[in-house]
């Protein structure tokens, strides 16, 4: 099985590139959980994915881009084996799958996902408002809970454009879990889950 040491190759890689400094507000087991974060660089969900010890890294999938990972051999072969992330359309009208549901599946057999909820790399500071499928997911999966993840500097490493990447000091920092209220609508559920994952960058470590 050649995927787990391709998988450690790049664990060790991101680590030596950006320090990977990891903080967490509190410890977590493994369980229906989705870690979405602030997206600026192509390496945000390998940086979430190797910053999680082992047990929770084996159940989390970072959802991709399907347009963006499906092309080329190499890339096909990282999203599907090593990382056996969930591609989803962004295209509406291009759609042959329901992303909501595609989540709400891999949810359902057990795993974890990594999700960007801006839908899109983010060049400046701060972060945009928050794409709708956090709330419908939140709404399929009873109980489903949220973790904030801030990525602070890998938008420096690896901007858009960039093909090899600058070795700097990155931090990843883990807020507590959050959950959907009964009856909260999905403006309001937005916005809270979008404030709380501003409310990391502003702590101190």
């Amino acid at each position: 099985m050649l995927e787990p040491l391709v998988a450690r190759a790049m664990t060790g890689f991101i680590r030596l590139l950006t320090g990977s400094r990891v903080l967490w507000n509190e410890k977590l087991a493994p369980g229906r959980r989705v870690y979405y974060g602030n997206h600026s660089s192509h390496g945000d969900f390998v940086l979430i994915w190797s910053a999680l010890p082992a047990a929770l890294r084996a159940q989390a999938r970072p959802v991709a881009a399907a347009e963006y990972w499906r092309r080329g051999i190499l890339r096909r072969y990282l999203i599907q084996r090593v990382f056996k992330g969930v591609l989803v359309e962004r295209n509406a009208e291009k759609r042959t799958e329901d992303p909501v549901a595609a989540m709400a599946a891999a949810i359902e057999a057990g795993n974890a996902l990594i999700l960007f909820p801006e839908g899109t790399r983010n060049p400046g500071d701060g972060v945009l408002p928050f794409k709708s499928g956090l709330y419908h997911l939140a709404t399929r999966c009873s109980g489903l809970e949220l973790v904030p993840v801030w990525l602070e500097n890998l938008n420096r490493v690896m901007p858009k454009g960039r093909l090899v990447p600058l070795p700097l000091l990155c931090t990843a920092r883990f807020g507590a879990p959050l959950h959907l209220v009964e009856g909260e609508d999905k403006q309001g559920f937005l916005e809270r889950t979008r404030a709380a994952l501003l409310a990391l960058s502003q702590e101190v470590a």
